[in-house]
């Protein structure tokens, strides 16, 4: 793990841009196209903002999250809805977005439909993951009875979750999905959030605190990127 402290959201969101844009222009240079994982949640809306407004082939790129809530994309809490009303604008308004949610009676029935969605997109070029107060990350909760199936070597690309720490059901990518990507991010805001990060990486227990199998990869290594505030 490989920490980098910056001196506000303002410095870190303008850095971490810079380094997200030369990722994926390095990946269109060499493959052709690239694909971008982002989370949900108040922390990356700048960064998102940021990055909309960045020079980049951005019909070349693929975005989509590393959870969502299940919930149709015009829902309020909807990370769908939020990654289209703040990073697909601007110069990134011709991205293809790939959404995690598919009309069915509940998350697991719509897994299928979404597994063949997600079935033909490449390595992951950058991952952004986010932090809860409870060591999760994704959709992989603590507290959730689909979390070993998450965390699992042979796990599918994606599952449904259900937390009953948190509201709604989930779709999540798996651990083994995220880890493949070839560069890998926890964006963090907050001293809590740091406090919380010291706590994982002091232990080795990834079922009481997700976050761990992320700190513990080494190939490629987690970068967080953290200001206080």
């Amino acid at each position: 793990m490989q920490l980098q402290q910056f001196s506000d959201s303002q410095a870190l969101n303008a850095a971490f841009a810079a380094d997200i844009s030369a990722k994926l222009q390095q990946a269109i240079i060499e493959r052709g196209t690239a694909v971008l994982v982002v989370s949900g949640g108040r922390t990356p809306l700048p960064l998102f903002q940021t990055l909309a407004n960045t020079d980049l082939d951005w019909s070349k790129v693929t975005i989509t999250l590393a959870d969502d809530r299940y919930l149709p994309d015009d829902a309020p809490d909807s990370n769908e809805r939020l990654v289209k009303s703040a990073l697909l604008q601007h110069k990134a308004a011709v991205a293809t977005f790939v959404s995690l949610y598919a009309p069915a009676e509940d998350a697991e029935a719509a897994v299928p439909e979404l597994l063949a969605r997600v079935r033909d997109l490449p390595r992951f070029d950058v991952v952004i993951l986010g932090m809860g107060e409870d060591g999760h990350t994704a959709s992989l909760f603590p507290c959730s009875k689909e979390l070993n199936a998450g965390l699992a070597d042979d796990a599918p690309d994606l599952l449904a979750t259900n937390p009953t720490t948190a509201p709604y059901q989930r779709i999540s990518f798996s651990k083994q999905r995220l880890a493949q990507g070839r560069a890998i991010f926890l964006h963090l805001v907050g001293s809590k959030k740091l406090q919380v990060l010291q706590q994982a990486a002091a232990g080795t227990d990834v079922a009481a605190m997700p976050i761990r199998a992320f700190i513990q990869l080494t190939d490629p290594e987690l970068s967080v990127m953290y200001a206080d505030q």
